[in-house]
């Protein structure tokens, strides 16, 4: 099941290149209360005999098509953004060598995981939205990453068990400034990469079901239409299992939490006029443009 915020921020249903109504239909069956959240719809859906009655229901009613709607980011306002730091070897290598980050390479699993970090959801931007370079920075930097969804309530879960608690995948975009503060400084993460529409999520939201495993997925980025970026997510430091285990080992995590899983290398810096495009296998595609500030 793909789902999406679309138009007036109602939520769809995509089949083929259609989209059904799913917010209505979940309220219908009394699965959520008339205008509940996205999260809220989420945590029904993590229900496999809903998610499928919902499905049959919403494909009833009429529908729009996919290239009509304008799509918005699928969760306006998730729990909390979590994004992991460094967790690609080869992301490691070259930032050192392009702004002289630290060596983490002698960092436990745990370790290198509490470098996690927050970005504010004022940062979100949705599909073929706009990242506004700031004026402070002249190197802002893109990166592109494989995202979780959480579905279900999780506190202290084990990696065996922590897919249970996905409800699917998205796409993220973590832009990151790289100067004034990201040379030789530590704890300046939240800031850089915290400003408004750097954090682009996307398109929509592939349920797990879709998605056998998420550590055998393709990265393809291209910027201005070259190719930047190719790499699998079979490559991380900390898997997607691991990332669930040690977050709920601190902190509950509640259905709509956004988990954003690091940046292959490949990352690139971001100019005025610049177009990106991503693409995760059994994800999709998104796009964004880039404009400096004003």
């Amino acid at each position: 099941m793909k789902i999406c915020r679309y138009n007036d921020g109602s939520t769809g249903l995509i089949e083929g290149d259609r989209v059904y109504p799913l917010d209505h239909v979940l309220a219908s069956l009394g699965a959520v209360k008339a205008g509940a959240s996205v999260q809220d719809q989420i945590a029904a859906l993590s229900n496999p005999s809903l998610a499928s009655q919902a499905r049959n229901e919403a494909l009833k009613a009429s529908s729009l098509a996919l290239a009509d709607v304008k799509l918005l980011v699928p969760l306006d306002n998730p729990p909390a953004i979590w994004a992991a730091a460094a967790n690609y070897k080869a992301h490691q290598a070259e930032m050192i060598g392009r702004v002289g980050s630290s060596d983490r390479s002698h960092l436990s699993a745990d370790e290198l995981m509490a470098e996690i970090f927050l970005k504010p959801n004022s940062s979100l931007v949705g599909p073929s939205g706009t990242v506004i370079l700031p004026k402070i920075s002249k190197h802002v930097d893109f990166e592109c990453e494989l995202c979780a969804v959480i579905g279900k309530t999780a506190k202290n879960v084990s990696a065996e068990s922590a897919l249970d608690y996905v409800y699917g995948y998205t796409m993220c975009w973590d832009i990151s400034i790289r100067d004034p503060w990201g040379i030789g400084r530590q704890n300046t993460r939240n800031i850089r990469k915290g400003f408004d529409t750097f954090c682009g999520v996307g398109p929509w939201i592939v349920s797990r079901d879709e998605i056998a495993e998420p550590q055998a997925l393709l990265i393809d980025v291209e910027q201005n239409g070259v190719n930047v970026m190719k790499a699998n997510t079979a490559d991380m430091i900390n898997g997607l299992r691991d990332l669930i285990r040690f977050l709920s080992s601190v902190c509950t995590l509640s259905p709509g939490t956004l988990i954003t899983t690091g940046t292959p290398a490949g990352v690139s810096r971001l100019a005025h006029g610049d177009h990106l495009r991503g693409t995760i296998t059994g994800i999709g595609v998104m796009d964004l443009h880039v404009v400096a500030e004003k």
